[in-house]
Protein backbone atom coordinates (compact mmCIF):
# COMPACT_ATOMS: atom_id res chain seq x y z
CA UNK A 1 0.00 0.00 0.00
CA UNK A 2 1.50 3.40 -0.96
CA UNK A 3 2.42 5.70 1.84
CA UNK A 4 3.56 9.28 1.73
CA UNK A 5 7.18 9.84 2.64
CA UNK A 6 6.36 13.09 4.47
CA UNK A 7 3.68 14.41 6.79
CA UNK A 8 0.70 15.94 5.02
CA UNK A 9 -0.66 19.30 6.05
CA UNK A 10 -4.09 20.35 4.79
CA UNK A 11 -3.79 23.31 2.43
CA UNK A 12 -0.03 22.85 1.87
CA UNK A 13 0.95 21.87 -1.67
CA UNK A 14 2.92 18.66 -2.16
CA UNK A 15 5.22 17.72 -5.01
CA UNK A 16 4.42 14.02 -5.40
CA UNK A 17 6.63 11.72 -7.46
CA UNK A 18 5.51 8.18 -8.21
CA UNK A 19 8.08 6.02 -9.97
CA UNK A 20 7.55 2.87 -11.95
CA UNK A 21 8.75 -0.34 -10.34
CA UNK A 22 12.43 -0.83 -11.21
CA UNK A 23 12.11 2.30 -13.38
CA UNK A 24 10.02 0.29 -15.84
CA UNK A 25 7.57 2.07 -18.16
CA UNK A 26 4.25 2.97 -16.54
CA UNK A 27 2.32 3.67 -19.73
CA UNK A 28 2.05 1.60 -22.91
CA UNK A 29 0.64 4.44 -24.99
CA UNK A 30 -1.86 7.29 -25.19
CA UNK A 31 -4.86 5.21 -24.02
CA UNK A 32 -3.07 4.42 -20.75
CA UNK A 33 -2.14 8.06 -20.21
CA UNK A 34 -5.71 9.19 -20.96
CA UNK A 35 -7.05 6.62 -18.51
CA UNK A 36 -4.54 7.73 -15.85
CA UNK A 37 -5.48 11.40 -16.23
CA UNK A 38 -9.19 10.65 -15.96
CA UNK A 39 -8.58 8.39 -12.96
CA UNK A 40 -6.51 11.18 -11.40
CA UNK A 41 -9.29 13.70 -12.02
CA UNK A 42 -11.91 11.44 -10.46
CA UNK A 43 -9.71 10.34 -7.55
CA UNK A 44 -8.67 13.92 -6.76
CA UNK A 45 -12.25 15.21 -6.59
CA UNK A 46 -12.97 16.44 -3.04
CA UNK A 47 -9.52 15.24 -1.90
CA UNK A 48 -6.84 17.29 -3.59
CA UNK A 49 -6.50 20.18 -5.98
CA UNK A 50 -4.12 19.31 -8.83
CA UNK A 51 -2.05 22.34 -9.88
CA UNK A 52 0.55 20.75 -12.16
CA UNK A 53 1.41 17.35 -13.57
CA UNK A 54 3.65 15.55 -16.04
CA UNK A 55 3.23 11.93 -17.04
CA UNK A 56 6.67 10.69 -17.99
CA UNK A 57 7.50 7.26 -19.36
CA UNK A 58 8.57 5.69 -16.07
CA UNK A 59 7.31 8.14 -13.45
CA UNK A 60 4.70 10.77 -12.70
CA UNK A 61 5.05 14.25 -11.18
CA UNK A 62 2.08 15.88 -9.46
CA UNK A 63 1.69 19.14 -7.57
CA UNK A 64 -1.36 18.73 -5.36
CA UNK A 65 -2.88 20.45 -2.35
CA UNK A 66 -4.76 18.11 -0.02
CA UNK A 67 -7.97 19.37 1.55
CA UNK A 68 -7.51 17.31 4.72
CA UNK A 69 -4.73 15.36 6.41
CA UNK A 70 -4.35 12.03 4.65
CA UNK A 71 -6.04 13.11 1.43
CA UNK A 72 -2.87 12.92 -0.69
CA UNK A 73 -2.23 9.40 0.56
CA UNK A 74 -5.85 8.44 -0.19
CA UNK A 75 -5.53 10.02 -3.63
CA UNK A 76 -2.44 8.01 -4.51
CA UNK A 77 -3.94 4.80 -3.12
CA UNK A 78 -7.19 5.23 -5.11
CA UNK A 79 -5.29 6.22 -8.23
CA UNK A 80 -2.95 3.23 -7.94
CA UNK A 81 -5.88 0.85 -7.48
CA UNK A 82 -7.82 2.31 -10.41
CA UNK A 83 -4.85 2.31 -12.74
CA UNK A 84 -3.92 -1.22 -11.65
CA UNK A 85 -7.43 -2.45 -12.52
CA UNK A 86 -7.13 -0.75 -15.91
CA UNK A 87 -3.83 -2.51 -16.63
CA UNK A 88 -5.28 -5.86 -15.53
CA UNK A 89 -8.31 -5.44 -17.82
CA UNK A 90 -6.37 -4.07 -20.78
CA UNK A 91 -3.26 -6.28 -20.66
CA UNK A 92 -3.77 -8.96 -18.03
CA UNK A 93 -1.08 -7.19 -15.99
CA UNK A 94 -1.18 -8.44 -12.41
CA UNK A 95 1.99 -7.01 -10.85
CA UNK A 96 2.28 -3.64 -9.22
CA UNK A 97 3.39 -0.82 -11.50
CA UNK A 98 4.64 1.62 -8.85
CA UNK A 99 7.51 1.69 -6.41
CA UNK A 100 6.52 2.21 -2.81
CA UNK A 101 6.41 4.56 -1.07
CA UNK A 102 5.81 7.49 -3.37
CA UNK A 103 7.68 10.67 -2.53
CA UNK A 104 5.90 13.79 -1.35
CA UNK A 105 7.70 17.06 -0.63
CA UNK A 106 5.83 19.96 0.99
CA UNK A 107 5.94 23.18 -1.01
CA UNK A 108 5.63 26.02 1.50
CA UNK A 109 7.20 29.10 -0.08
CA UNK A 110 5.58 30.90 -2.99
CA UNK A 111 8.79 31.12 -5.00
CA UNK A 112 9.35 27.38 -4.55
CA UNK A 113 5.81 26.65 -5.75
CA UNK A 114 6.52 28.26 -9.11
CA UNK A 115 9.95 26.63 -9.29
CA UNK A 116 8.26 23.29 -8.66
CA UNK A 117 5.61 23.90 -11.33
CA UNK A 118 8.32 24.87 -13.81
CA UNK A 119 10.37 21.79 -12.87
CA UNK A 120 7.37 19.48 -13.36
CA UNK A 121 6.25 20.98 -16.66
CA UNK A 122 9.82 21.22 -18.03
CA UNK A 123 10.56 17.59 -17.21
CA UNK A 124 9.70 16.37 -20.74
CA UNK A 125 12.16 18.91 -22.17
CA UNK A 126 14.87 17.85 -19.71
CA UNK A 127 14.25 14.23 -20.70
CA UNK A 128 14.61 15.28 -24.37
CA UNK A 129 11.14 14.04 -25.26
CA UNK A 130 10.23 17.43 -26.77
CA UNK A 131 12.03 20.71 -27.51
CA UNK A 132 9.55 22.93 -25.67
CA UNK A 133 7.04 22.23 -22.89
CA UNK A 134 4.02 23.17 -25.03
CA UNK A 135 4.77 20.27 -27.37
CA UNK A 136 4.23 17.66 -24.63
CA UNK A 137 0.63 16.51 -24.50
CA UNK A 138 0.87 14.82 -21.10
CA UNK A 139 1.50 17.79 -18.82
CA UNK A 140 -0.31 20.77 -17.38
CA UNK A 141 1.92 23.30 -19.15
CA UNK A 142 -0.62 24.29 -21.79
CA UNK A 143 -3.23 24.96 -19.09
CA UNK A 144 -0.94 27.03 -16.87
CA UNK A 145 1.13 28.80 -19.54
CA UNK A 146 -1.24 29.07 -22.50
CA UNK A 147 -4.63 29.16 -20.79
CA UNK A 148 -5.99 26.01 -22.43
CA UNK A 149 -8.84 24.31 -20.60
CA UNK A 150 -7.81 21.25 -18.61
CA UNK A 151 -10.49 19.76 -16.35
CA UNK A 152 -7.79 18.30 -14.12
CA UNK A 153 -5.99 21.55 -13.26
CA UNK A 154 -7.10 23.76 -10.38
CA UNK A 155 -5.08 26.99 -10.28
CA UNK A 156 -3.21 27.50 -7.01
CA UNK A 157 -4.07 30.78 -5.21
CA UNK A 158 -0.50 32.03 -5.84
CA UNK A 159 -0.93 31.32 -9.54
CA UNK A 160 -4.21 33.27 -9.48
CA UNK A 161 -2.34 36.19 -7.88
CA UNK A 162 -0.14 36.48 -11.00
CA UNK A 163 -2.81 38.60 -12.70
CA UNK A 164 -6.46 39.57 -12.84
CA UNK A 165 -7.19 37.92 -16.17
CA UNK A 166 -6.29 34.56 -17.65
CA UNK A 167 -4.11 36.37 -20.19
CA UNK A 168 -2.19 38.26 -17.47
CA UNK A 169 -1.66 35.08 -15.45
CA UNK A 170 -0.45 33.17 -18.50
CA UNK A 171 1.95 35.97 -19.49
CA UNK A 172 3.39 36.13 -15.97
CA UNK A 173 3.69 32.35 -15.83
CA UNK A 174 5.42 32.25 -19.24
CA UNK A 175 7.87 34.83 -17.95
CA UNK A 176 8.84 32.37 -15.20
CA UNK A 177 9.84 29.85 -17.88
CA UNK A 178 11.91 32.49 -19.67
CA UNK A 179 14.09 32.89 -16.57
CA UNK A 180 16.86 30.37 -16.16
Amino acid sequence: MPRLACPEEPGVALHVVQRGLARAPCFSGPPDRLFYLEALRQSAARRCAVHAYALMGNHVHLLVTPARRGDATQLMRALGERYGRHLARAYGHEDTVWEEPFDGTPVHAGRYLFWCMRYIESNPVSARLVREPAAYRWSSYRANALGEDDPLVTPHPLYCALGRSREQRCAAYLALFARV
